[in-house]
């Protein structure tokens, strides 16, 4: 379990690397450009923007290992009344 999560950690680490490489030139100095407000406005909705994505991809995780989990231990279960029927 500890291996397949520190796998899955590896990847979503690999997969984000391009995403910090997307610093536009232009949208960095339009958004340096601004007022202080103006940077902290920006800096909010992009936290706001990034929040349901989020959420959305930890609930399907959460789900997805909660049915496997559940469905090992209905297999395990059944493994265990066919061990003791014979």
């Amino acid at each position: 379990m500890k291996l397949r999560l520190a796998m899955i950690m590896l990847l979503v680490v690999l997969w984000a690397g391009p995403a910090f490489a997307q610093g536009c030139a232009m949208c960095y100095s339009n958004a340096s450009g601004t007022t202080k407000e103006g940077q902290r406005a920006i800096s909010r909705g992009v936290v706001i923007l990034l929040v349901p994505p989020v959420g959305f991809m930890t609930l399907g995780v959460g789900m997805a290992l909660r049915y496997g989990k559940r469905r090992d231990e209905e297999k395990q279960e059944e493994y265990e009344q066919d061990s003791s029927d014979e």
